[in-house]
């Protein structure tokens, strides 16, 4: 009896034993207003229920540099940024000078927009009548506020010459605008994005174009720069494109990344694309080719191993 008691004892405790524990991993992404954080919510989804043994979360972060420093510290395993901000931190240089992260990417994920978004009846009109003004130019630790700085730089116009240099994240920057408290605000992000969108539908904007002189001063200054023109009616009230720069953001990892999970999930974002892209157009834009000439810093091993499988044309100046 007392046999009969323990086998079921044990019987018992196999059948109600919790499965093995899934290695949770972490997407570090941006504020909500932007593009990383869905994308980045949509690619934990896709580890989750694709990847044995995996699950996914997407975390809310200050976004570029901060996104740097948690692959540094081993606080996240991947991270979404703008390209200028993980060249910096591979090569230790520009904003992260002295502080080179152990970095590779997984390819370039999509163009970012410097977007300038002023109210429909601002009496700016264009870069240079930002001075004396009061404008957001992007949460700390943000690519977005490298992005602002370098273009107003470029362009000789310092934080000292702006009325206010304020230091909003996206959603923070729609709001002060909407209520009158920035005169501009400036965006990095993938077009079309929620805040700009939401501010819109609140109050009549308009987006400041950049000229070609300025188009090319920031470019000279930050040779990741490209052209970029936002389309007409990218928001509500805006009928005419936008002349500006785009920058291309990467999905990142440490260099240390084991091989196989780097290469499933390089090749889970491409062959479910369509599963990101019905959650952000930004992501109409993640292509093979796309990932593979516009990434900033070279490929992990397990991401040429995917790429290699579907017989891309990989250059040689981002293979490991």
């Amino acid at each position: 009896m007392k046999l009969l008691t323990a086998c079921a004892l044990i019987g018992a405790l196999a059948v109600s034993a919790p499965a093995f524990a899934q290695q949770q991993l972490s997407i570090a992404t941006g504020g909500t207003g932007g593009a990383y954080y869905p994308i980045g919510g949509g690619l934990a989804e896709l580890i989750t229920e694709n990847l044995e043994g995996y699950s996914a979360v997407a975390e809310v972060t200050g976004a570029s540099v901060e996104n740097m420093a948690l692959i540094q510290q081993g606080a996240a395993d991947f991270a979404i940024a703008l390209g200028d901000t993980v060249y910096q931190a591979y090569t230790g240089t520009g904003a992260l000078e002295g502080r080179q992260v152990d970095i590779l990417s997984l390819g370039a994920l999509y163009p970012n927009a410097v977007q300038i978004v002023v109210p429909a009846d601002s009496d700016i009109e264009g870069l240079s009548d930002l001075v004396g003004k009061r404008v957001s130019v992007g949460a700390p630790g943000s690519g977005t506020e490298l992005n602002a700085q370098a273009i107003l730089n470029a362009n000789g116009i310092t934080y000292e010459d702006l009325a206010a240099a304020q230091r909003l994240n996206f959603n923070e920057t729609a709001d002060a605008l909407r209520d009158g408290d920035i005169d501009a605000g400036i965006w990095s992000v993938g077009p079309p994005t929620s805040s700009i969108m939401s501010l819109a539908v609140a109050r009549a904007i308009r987006l400041i174009p950049l000229t070609e002189d300025e188009i090319a001063a920031a470019k000279e200054a930050e040779p990741i720069f490209a052209d970029y023109v936002l389309p007409a009616n990218s928001y509500e009230g805006v009928d005419t494109e936008t002349p500006t720069v785009g920058i291309p953001n990467a999905l990142v990892v440490s260099a240390s990344m084991d091989e196989e999970l780097a290469y499933q999930v390089t090749k889970l974002l491409h062959e479910q694309i369509d599963y990101l892209r019905a959650i952000h157009p930004a992501a109409n834009d993640t292509t093979v080719e796309f990932a593979l000439g516009a990434t900033p810093i070279p490929l992990h091993p397990g991401a040429v191993r995917y790429y290699e499988e579907i017989g891309a044309d990989i250059p040689d100046n981002v293979r490991p």
